[in-house]
């Protein structure tokens, strides 16, 4: 296999803007009338729908549902996108007929914090990076993550004390970035934690949020700016683990070590550029969505007293206050269900976007090459024709014994095909480990007037994270 370029990174950890991609446009095509898009919101000159969708991103995706059904088409500044909502067009895009269609929605301003790695690159290149990683996904393999991410889970808990208040959305992200960069990489984080969560932070909210990935200007006090700053700091820090892996010659069996290992068809190893462009986006995909997954579940558990109470139940039952392993799991059905609904109605990844390579045909319509296409798990987990009571927190419709069908393509928090996230298993290991160790130990109590507001970036955010008040759990605890 052949790595791709990353010119613009350097080992310095020097961010600088990639020259933008060239738009694929269909402004010369001339389209006969059957190829006609689907009806959608009229937009303003010049930035169309961009404002209607920056105010309120999935209020307007929603919006765009209830209109105008099971399509439509907007305009985000120069962008034509056309959105689909029914889990057929999902599987068809994602599964059916991936291989003609590539990653679209936001990949160019993921590129200029991650580089070349397996969410912003296509084809064959993707798919010999997948196979290059995949090894460190396998079943055992991750299985073999457990007692780290639960020796973690107890290193804070033990800093923690019942009546204290904590940012639990803050100390989450905290946690799943040491278990990650020890279980993938081998190293355990002591006190770098914090500001590298606080670095990723940076670039996830402001690097990407829609604005931001539309002026990459880099002026000081714009959030660009402060995006490319933070940047720098995960570059230095990555660099480095790559240089002292680079000079300890051994062989550990971690990610890092299996990438500065590898080689191209041409027996060209892995440049350093290379090898953090991978690392980093394993890095950032790897604790980004669990943390978020957790701190929507934790919300939900106290939103839903009865649900909170039935689950620490099942926990203390398989568990008796002890920590969990990973041979525990299947026991705990509820926990699975608990995770699996909150997953629903906060997906981490709200929305997925595609771009034609080859003319298409959907609902009646045809579209030629380049037309881009968006789907949004946040539209398609809330449809009350699939799921009756979407806006309930209701695990139990998971249980398999209620037969409640769902269609192919209505749930997909970790994406479908030959894209579906890599670290899925890990992610959902992680959560349901975290979860039982915490529950069973306190009872995060949200503050009764600090306002919940979703923050949707690449991946669903509480805005200002979740201050709680920890209580003991007293029918989960320890002896």
């Amino acid at each position: 296999m052949s790595y791709p370029s990353s010119a613009k990174r350097t080992p310095e950890g020097a961010a600088t803007q990639t020259a933008p991609q060239p738009e694929t446009s269909t402004s010369a095509i001339r389209i006969p009338v059957r190829q006609r898009m689907p009806p959608g919101p009229e937009g303003l000159p010049f930035v169309g729908n961009l404002l209607q969708f920056q105010r309120d991103p999935l209020g307007f995706m929603r919006g765009l549902q209830r209109s105008y059904g099971d399509s439509a088409t907007v305009h985000i500044g120069k962008r034509t996108m056309v959105a689909f909502f029914r889990p057929d067009d999902v599987h068809y895009f994602m599964t059916a007929s991936s291989g003609s269609f590539a990653a679209a929605v936001g990949r160019d301003n993921m590129r200029v914090f991650l580089g070349d790695g397996l969410l912003t690159t296509d084809g064959d290149i993707h798919r010999q990076q997948r196979r290059l990683v995949q090894p460190a996904f396998h079943k055992k393999r991750v299985e073999g993550y457990g007692a780290i991410m639960t020796r973690h889970t107890e290193e804070l808990l033990a800093t923690w004390r019942p009546g204290q208040q904590v940012n639990i959305a803050h100390a989450l992200q905290e946690l799943t970035l040491r278990i990650v960069v020890e279980g993938l990489f081998g190293v355990n984080l002591q006190t770098e934690s914090a500001d590298l969560s606080r670095a990723f932070t940076a670039v996830i909210e402001d690097g990407n949020s829609f604005i931001g990935s539309l002026f990459t200007v880099d002026l000081p006090f714009t959030p660009y700016h402060k995006a490319l700053e933070a940047s720098k700091l995960l570059d230095t820090f990555v660099y480095r683990l790559i240089a002292e892996r680079r000079a300890d010659t051994r062989d550990t069996g971690d990610v890092l070590s299996m990438l500065l290992a590898s080689h191209d068809e041409d027996g060209a190893s892995m440049t350093d550029v290379q090898a953090r462009d991978q690392a980093m986006t394993l890095i950032a995909a790897g604790h980004e969505t669990t943390s978020n997954a957790l701190t929507w579940t934790f919300y939900l558990l106290d939103q839903y007293p009865d649900v909170r109470r039935r689950l620490v139940a099942e926990l203390a039952s398989v568990l008796g206050g002890r920590t969990p392993r990973v041979d525990d799991l299947p026991n705990l059905p509820y926990l699975d269900w608990v995770i699996t609904e909150s997953m629903r109605m906060y997906p981490p990844a709200w929305i997925v976007g595609r771009t034609a390579l080859v003319p298409f045909e959907r609902q009646g319509y045809e579209f030629p090459a380049g037309t881009r296409v968006m789907m949004s798990q946040w539209v398609m987990h809330h449809l009350p024709d699939i799921w009756g009571d979407p806006e309930v927190f209701r695990p139990d419709r998971w249980d398999p014994a209620r037969g409640e069908k769902v269609p192919q393509g209505a749930y997909y928090p970790f994406g479908m095909g030959t894209r579906m996230c890599i670290g899925m298993p890990f992610a959902q290991l992680e959560a349901r480990l975290v979860l039982a160790t915490i529950l069973q130990r306190f009872t995060p109590q949200r503050l009764p007037d600090w306002p919940v507001r979703t923050l949707p970036r690449v991946t669903l955010r509480m805005r200002g994270g979740l201050p709680v008040t920890l209580a003991a759990t007293s029918d989960g605890s320890r002896a």
